[in-house]
């Protein structure tokens, strides 16, 4: 059984996660898209965190996050294993979009981030809710 203070946590980044995926929503039609990105990715980032507040880890580390997700969700065919390429796709375009100057995204790529963004927290939330009820 899950103690009611790691079901608080997973829900607090879970409502994180949906935050800034509805931000990245806002943001896109401003047509800024590294920060679609970055806020897409961090949405996924934070839908992981929610995962794997259950089991009561964390990680300094967002290797770490993604590596104890993988091996916990994906490669148990918890979750889809899908999932891992969304996880590739918006690490490399966050990690291109946040600390290369003149890293260019299209608004077709931001569009296709955007939406895996919002198909894996709309996973993870259905996942959630049925290991909450």
């Amino acid at each position: 059984m899950l103690s009611e203070e790691k079901i608080n946590l997973s829900k607090t980044r879970l409502n994180i996660a949906k935050e800034r995926i509805s931000f990245a929503g806002q943001i896109m039609e401003l047509g800024d898209y590294k920060t679609v990105a970055n806020r897409s990715y961090y949405a996924v980032f934070a839908a992981m965190r929610a995962v794997l507040a259950l089991d009561g880890f964390d990680s300094k580390k967002h290797s770490g996050i993604i590596a104890e997700f993988r091996k916990n969700y994906l490669k148990t065919g918890i979750l889809p294993k899908e999932l891992s390429f969304i996880i590739d796709s918006l690490v490399e375009i966050r990690q291109g979009s946040d600390y290369d100057d003149f890293y260019l995204i299209s608004k077709e790529e931001v569009t296709e981030q955007y939406h895996n963004a919002v198909k894996f927290v709309n996973t993870v939330e259905k996942y959630l809710t049925e290991k909450f009820n």
